[in-house]
């Protein structure tokens, strides 16, 4: 694990960061408890860099503070998923709608090649292999498309997303047959210059997530009460 330590200049915000990719890849899990003085050490800082780091992320409700226990990884609801999915939508919507307008042509060749010869196979290797290069291409676009602020909401709500559906299908909602082409929809109409298309497509890609997501719980509930 990084040190930290060995770097002084704004410890807390890299801590922050440190503890953000932790989650993200499954390092520190949902629900599980944070070792503040391990952590500490792991990291080669003091504990107050750590929970200074902690606390901002308790404000974006990826921890949660239990009193006389301690800090947690939160472990969202499907109810709160279903949300956050729909917060996507319009956000993310949003971010493609920019990114359509402010893209470069480097940007365009690094957009191009995000998919390019991948498998959409059901095998395991090909599904993690597409699962990485889905979660690039939200960052890649959140990013160009995004202010600060809007680009700090999506990348909390895609940690969270991810580390929801990790444990389920390997951070994937619907399978890479369905999802590749609406990715390469959305590519298409940023290339293009198209901000309406680029939202729309956007939109639609979140939306029929977000229905899938909506089927998947209320069958589980259905099975569930059998």
């Amino acid at each position: 694990m990084k040190n930290l330590g060995n770097d002084h200049v704004n410890l807390d915000q890299k801590a922050y960061n440190q503890l953000k990719s932790m989650i993200l890849d499954q390092n520190l899990k949902s629900g599980s408890k944070i070792y503040q003085e391990k952590l500490a050490v792991d990291l080669g800082i003091s504990r107050t860099p750590l929970v200074n780091a902690l606390k901002k992320l308790e404000q974006e409700r990826l921890i949660i503070a239990i009193p006389r226990k301690g800090f947690y990884v939160r472990d969202f609801s499907k109810e709160e998923m279903v949300n956050i999915f729909e917060l996507r939508e319009v956000l993310e919507g949003l971010a493609a709608r920019r990114a359509s307008l402010r893209i470069s042509g480097s940007q365009i060749k690094k957009l191009n090649d995000l998919f390019t010869g991948l498998k959409t196979s059901e095998a395991s290797g090909s599904v993690d292999k597409y699962a990485k290069a889905d979660r690039r291409f939200h960052h890649f676009l959140i990013k160009l498309g995004g202010d600060d602020l809007l680009f700090n909401i999506l990348e909390t709500y895609s940690v969270i997303t991810f580390s929801y559906l990790v444990k389920f299908r390997g951070g994937l909602v619907r399978p890479p047959q369905e999802t590749l082409p609406e990715h390469l929809a959305i590519i298409e109409a940023i290339i293009n210059k198209d901000p309406e298309m680029a939202e729309h497509a956007a939109r639609t890609h979140f939306k029929r997530s977000r229905e899938k997501l909506i089927k998947d719980f209320e069958e589980e509930s259905q099975n569930g009460a059998l």
